[in-house]
């Protein structure tokens, strides 16, 4: 490896920040190009710093680590994470292989960690392979934590954070998810069936392989031809529902 590794501290805390930094100060190949105190922070500089590195904490307000693995994009940096104790996530961890470090940081680790990235560093096969294993990571530690409580999007430059109590629905779209809320929908590149499995399941109802409502917002069920029926939502929105649909929706409103 010819040049330094750049690398981006994400901590909500200073003294942590503080106290990696110096830890990794006593490393020759280690530049630390900036540092963010929370998640938004950490999305803005992985764009405009583009480090090789980042040591990210996971325990931070609005947008915690998982939230942040989710909004990097198709090519993300390696990514260490940093923690208390939490079972969900070094579990996850653990099954997928993902480098982690457990607060207060042990210097000794520490340098098993950055000698393990300097091995794979330069193989982009392996940076391939962390791609994944962050998406399982990710993926698995929300099944473990769920029901979910807010959905979070990137869009451009903007990151929304939106409540579940706020979304009206949700339909598949090619590749993507549309998010539907009152005001305007969101695309959000996932599988209907990953989000139908972590919505809480006395609110959401998956009322057709292409949809999902919130039955807060539900006004009334209409028939929209001889066979199918409609839900009509708050707003004027509309859903069409499937014969297996209907009939979990009839039993949720029955309850």
């Amino acid at each position: 490896m010819s040049s330094k590794i750049k690398v981006l501290v994400v901590d909500d805390e200073k003294l942590a920040r503080d106290g990696l930094k110096i830890n990794l100060s006593k490393f020759d190949q280690i530049e630390v190009v900036g540092e963010a105190e929370n998640g938004f922070e950490a999305v803005k500089l992985n764009q405009e710093l583009n480090p090789d590195l980042l040591f990210l904490d996971i325990q931070m307000p609005k947008l915690d680590g998982f939230d942040v693995v989710s909004l990097l994009g198709q090519d993300p940096p390696w990514v260490v994470f940093v923690t208390a104790f939490d079972e969900y996530a070094l579990k996850a961890f653990e099954v997928n292989a993902v480098d982690y470090l457990v607060k207060p940081v042990n210097p000794e680790r520490l340098q098993k960690t950055i000698a393990n990235i300097e091995a794979r560093f330069d193989n982009l096969s392996l940076k391939r392979e962390q791609k994944g294993s962050l998406d399982r990571t990710v993926q698995q530690y929300q099944e473990e934590s769920k029901p979910l409580e807010r959905i979070v999007i990137k869009d451009g430059a903007r990151i929304h954070i939106i409540p579940l109590e706020e979304i009206v629905g949700f339909s598949a779209e090619d590749d993507y998810i549309n998010v539907i809320t009152r005001t305007r929908s969101f695309l959000k590149h996932d599988t209907m069936t990953r989000i139908n499995n972590l919505l809480p399941n006395d609110k959401f109802c998956r009322i057709h392989r292409s949809h999902i409502i919130n039955l807060d917002f539900l006004q009334k069920v209409e028939p929209y031809s001889k066979d199918s029926k409609m839900a009509v939502m708050q707003e004027g929105l509309e859903f069409p529902i499937s014969r297996s649909g209907y009939k979990k929706l009839m039993d949720m409103l029955q309850q």
